[in-house]
């Protein structure tokens, strides 16, 4: 055999193998990256078993902090998007549904190392009174950090994450994977604004602009457009007082949006606000209401209603009297 032809048959053993490891990457068992689960778990500090993040009601109980308007249940998160630490990411992904684990994220995976250079003496004048205290959380030259001592007019604010340094134990057990995407969209809602709003999947026929090919032997030709109906799938979002008023959708909507436009894979995200009528019967909003009497003939309609505006006159200034 030539070296010609020992070169081709290696050659082909690489292409080969090459083609072997694409098909078991393509096959790879249990969950991958791109998923969504249904996530029961709880998170302690593992030096001082301080309560991190927990999905148990009965956990939030025992730890007292249950009452801070947070429902707890379990959560859903795509695999591969960074909404759970990276290692316990990791330990989940080839798992099945009903797998239960243990992880410890180290502390710089977590809130990161505790940096002294990051303990700062500040002017207690950048403090607002209310909140010149210590262990008080405050906002000083648009960092956020909190008030470790406070002596006279200085204060010693520590811009560290509270749980920086702390390595995290986190416990975990997968519910199940989600493949509804109406359930897929409510959960990462929930995820993002602490709340599940009421949504819904429809596909809708829209008129939009579409660019026409030009005359290829125009080559001064302008753009021209012309209508057509196209399909594009919608994810109705019904905006509730709470959700209208909610920092985190307020602040960033509309990357939010976007997130769900990417992840659901519909075409568009439409918010509807409902505003419930409130029983006030023919009040028409007072200024068209009370038969016109912003620009009509009030003497008419007192006329209508069988009133006499004589008498009405005549007992207002025996009241004054």
């Amino acid at each position: 055999m030539t070296e010609e032809q020992e070169a081709e048959l290696e050659e082909q053993a690489d292409d080969v193998e090459a083609e072997v490891e694409d098909e078991g990457a393509d096959e790879a068992e249990g969950l991958q990256e791109g998923d969504f689960v249904e996530l029961e778990y709880t998170a302690y500090t593992a030096d001082d078993d301080q309560l991190v993040d927990t999905t148990d009601p009965e956990v939030a109980e025992e730890e007292g902090v249950d009452d801070q308007g947070q429902e707890f249940k379990p959560r859903t998160i795509v695999l591969g998007e960074g909404h759970i630490f990276g290692a316990v990411e990791d330990d989940i992904i080839g798992s099945e549904p009903g797998d239960e684990g243990t992880v410890t994220v180290p502390a710089e995976e977590a809130f990161g190392e505790y940096d002294p250079d990051d303990v700062q003496t500040v002017s207690a004048e950048k403090i607002d009174e209310d909140d010149r205290y210590p262990g008080a959380n405050v906002q000083i030259d648009g960092q956020q950090g909190y008030i470790s001592t406070i002596i006279g007019g200085r204060a010693r604010v520590d811009f560290n994450h509270p749980l920086a340094g702390e390595d995290v134990e986190y416990e975990y057990e997968i519910l199940g994977e989600v493949d509804d995407r109406e359930k897929q969209a409510a959960g990462l809602f929930e995820m993002f604004l602490g709340m599940e709003p009421e949504l819904w999947i429809e596909t809708d026929e829209v008129e939009e602009e579409v660019p026409v090919e030009p005359d290829e032997d125009d080559e001064d030709a302008e753009p021209e457009f012309e209508t057509e109906t196209v399909e594009k799938e919608t994810l109705y979002l019904e905006a509730t007082p709470q959700m209208t008023m909610n920092q985190q959708w307020m602040m960033g909507k509309q990357q939010i949006g976007q997130q769900i436009i990417d992840q659901i894979g519909v075409d568009r995200v439409i918010v509807q606000e409902v505003i419930d009528g409130m029983g006030m019967g023919g009040m028409g909003g007072m200024m068209g209401g009370m038969g016109g009497m912003g620009g009509g003939d009030i003497e008419e309609a007192l006329e209508d209603a069988d009133v006499d505006a004589d008498e009405i006159v005549e007992e207002l200034e025996g009241a004054e009297e």
